[in-house]
């Protein structure tokens, strides 16, 4: 049954978001559009045998959020024991696909990876679809964690994914459901760009790719995020330079982001979590937004982190 917490009623909350957009340490978040609902799906940032579950959040206009609590558990996830991660989930085939990352796993005779779990509603319940994962080993020197689907121009669906400093990218089949060779026959590709640590993103704006990813320690103050633009899906990724990192007077451990296009025809937003400041604990991180802006040569600018977040944008 899906459980609903009412939407944020503040005056500050009808003028803009806020940051934190929702209450509760959430981390990793995945923002994406359904229809005209904006939707973030996060981390529960919480010791890693108690990480469990996955809530979901929902909202018309970025500033009045609902909450759909554990749109994915343990209860329907046969091989999981704990770290379910960084969600990434995408409407596909009529259904909903979530993928996931699973217990963390530290060599390839431990069971866990990424696996992918399916809904006929985006607040689930997800069910998982395999009975295993769908990445189960470590190739290329990259652990399996941190996937980030991304659909091209053409149809095909691919997977970024990856910790451990090494990023793989695969392709999917038609039903997302099993992993298939790139056209020339390898299955496992490494694109991995200088500092890259874990946490890959994909945008496509003007025929280019933007290729993003997370640097430093997770559990620390200068985790951060930068990115490269390339002409292919494969790259190279050539990095530029950081466009998300700590500001002393806002938050610290801003990263592991994700991109939601507006209704504007250049209306982005960054959605990542980050480390309050006071806080040091590792799993203490929030989610935020903020705009995301580019620049008339096509790089991107560096975020500006606020506390007021953004305004009200509906897509309709």
């Amino acid at each position: 049954m899906m459980i609903l917490c009412g939407a944020t009623t503040t005056s500050a909350k009808d003028k803009s978001s806020g940051n934190p957009v929702f209450d509760g340490w959430y981390a990793d978040p995945e923002g994406v559009v359904f229809g005209d609902e904006y939707w973030i799906y996060p981390t529960y940032s919480a010791p890693y045998n108690e990480q469990l579950f996955a809530d979901a959040f929902s909202s018309p206009d970025l500033v009045h959020w609902t909450k759909h609590k554990s749109v994915l558990a343990i209860e329907n996830i046969s091989w999981l024991n704990r770290c379910l991660w960084a969600p990434s989930v995408v409407h596909a085939n009529g259904k909903y696909y979530f993928f996931f990352g699973g217990n963390d796993i530290q060599n390839n005779d431990m069971v866990g990876g990424i696996g992918v779990a399916i809904a006929d509603n985006p607040a689930g319940p997800f069910v998982d679809a395999l009975g295993h994962p769908l990445i189960g080993e470590i190739v290329n020197g990259a652990q399996p964690i941190d996937q980030f689907v991304f659909r091209d121009d053409d149809g095909q669906y691919y997977m970024f994914y990856g910790g451990w400093r090494h990023c793989n990218v695969v392709r999917l089949s038609p039903d997302l459901l099993s992993v298939i060779p790139h056209a020339d026959g390898e299955i496992y590709k490494e694109v991995t760009p200088e500092n890259y640590v874990e946490g890959p993103f994909m945008l496509k704006r003007n025929g280019k790719y933007y290729f993003m990813w997370s640097e430093g320690g997770w559990g620390g103050p200068d985790y951060c995020v930068a990115y490269a633009i390339a002409d292919s899906v494969y790259g190279p990724f050539r990095r530029i330079g950081k466009i998300l990192q700590q500001d002393e007077n806002v938050a610290t451990g801003a990263g592991h982001h994700s991109v939601i296009k507006g209704k504007g025809d250049d209306e982005y937003y960054i959605v990542y979590h980050r480390r309050p400041l006071g806080k040091t604990g590792a799993n203490e991180r929030v989610t935020c937004i903020d705009r995301l802006y580019f620049n008339a040569d096509g790089t991107i600018k560096p975020v500006k982190m606020t506390f007021e977040g953004v305004k009200a944008s509906k897509l309709k």
